[in-house]
């Protein structure tokens, strides 16, 4: 829940002032109701009135709801939307790293483009990652720099608590850039892709529930503590990758931290985006898909799309945007209660029905002003 995008957050309270923070708080609620019906949705009563778990995974949920239109149809819409966000957020990493690469060495007389392309560069073993133990320790080393980088951040902000002052929030608002605030505040919360997986591999899958409420819960106090600090001690000058305003004798450090923690969350988005991909491709010739050719051709094709975007696009906070505004609320707040309508209509008292008709409502009008927004800023600078 606490990925590095949440370094995006004060430049997004920025732009939506004190209704930032109710989104910060909205969306960790809304989060959690999308995750505990998604689940829901995995299983059916049988005969004694018990659940059973009938479905497994995201996709199953999807061909249940779609099967008599076509069997795999729905399958096919949750595949592409999930390799979709995955590859996004493989290309915020590469983003990020051209940035925090340029902000740490200013004097080198490098672009931003050019250091995403070393970056790149550092990434191509991916392409001959098979299992997923490999990415998991990737990750362990990931999550002890994020601490690191948090715990820095926060430190120092407080040692200008001096110099706070409430006035620094906005009253008024560009409709525009708030929206594209929504979009980054969604996207750091979204985790609906894992959680079928997480839930069948739980020990007491019954404190699943319970373990969906706390880790929000904290998500959501980590999250407003650590935008609302940032964003006090700096204000307006708050900048897009929020370690871009620390002084200098700490920003370097931060940000060659923060650019390892990039490096090392690449491959668990890339490995799961490829694997989606490789076992739609194994449904359809199996012996295809044992090819090592085929695998060293799928990733490398994946590793480039990604590069090209992240040249072509080198804004964080507005990719960011785009993509919680399209995927991220496609993948949180659209298909989870879509889903759960359909399969659970006939179980469902009229408040739930209600409460699932407003968070797709909700979800739907927030991701197509999103996206109208987030197109219309990338358009602008690129223009």
């Amino acid at each position: 829940f606490q990925g590095i995008f949440v370094l995006g957050l004060p430049y997004a309270l920025l732009h939506s002032g004190y209704s930032g923070l109710l989104l910060i708080v909205l969306a960790a609620a809304l989060c959690c109701y999308t995750g505990k019906i998604l689940i829901a949705c995995l299983y059916e009563e049988n005969e004694d009135g018990q659940l059973i778990r009938e479905r497994d995974t995201y996709e199953d949920i999807a061909n249940a709801c779609c099967k008599k239109l076509s069997p795999n149809l729905g399958g096919i819409v949750v595949n592409v939307t999930q390799v979709v966000e995955l590859i996004m957020t493989c290309i915020l990493y590469l983003v990020v790293s051209g940035n925090l690469l340029s902000h740490s060495f200013p004097y080198v007389p490098v672009t931003e483009k050019t250091w995403s392309l070393i970056a790149f560069v550092t990434l191509l073993p991916c392409i001959f990652i098979r299992t997923l133990k490999i990415v998991s320790k990737l990750s362990q080393l990931c999550s002890l720099v994020h601490f690191v980088i948090i715990f820095v951040v926060l430190t120092y902000c407080l040692t200008q608590m001096h110099e706070w002052s409430w006035a620094k929030f906005r009253l008024s608002l560009e409709f525009e850039d708030f929206l594209v605030s929504v979009g980054v505040i969604i996207f750091s919360y979204t985790s609906q892709i894992f959680l079928p997986t997480l839930e069948g591999n739980m020990k007491n899958p019954g404190e699943f529930r319970c373990m969906l409420n706390w880790t929000h819960f904290f998500a959501c106090i980590l999250k407003t503590t650590f935008a609302l600090t940032a964003f006090l001690t700096w204000g307006e000058k708050t900048k897009e990758v929020i370690t871009n305003n620390l002084p200098s004798f700490l920003e370097t450090l931060v940000n060659l931290c923060l650019l390892t923690k990039a490096l090392l969350s690449y491959p668990l988005p890339f490995f799961a985006a490829t694997e989606i991909v490789y076992s739609c491709i194994s449904k359809d010739n199996h012996s295809n898909y044992r090819s090592p050719l085929l695998a060293l051709t799928v990733r490398g094709s994946f590793l480039l799309l990604t590069l090209l975007m992240a040249m072509f696009t080198p804004h964080f906070a507005l990719l960011m945007g785009l993509s919680g505004s399209v995927t991220g609320a496609a993948m949180t707040f659209l298909l989870p209660s879509l889903f759960h309508l359909k399969l659970k209509w006939k179980k469902l008292s009229i408040l739930e029905k209600c409460a699932d008709i407003s968070v797709f409502i909700l979800g739907l009008l927030c991701s197509l002003a999103g996206i109208v927004c987030s197109i219309k800023g990338l358009l602008e600078v690129f223009g």
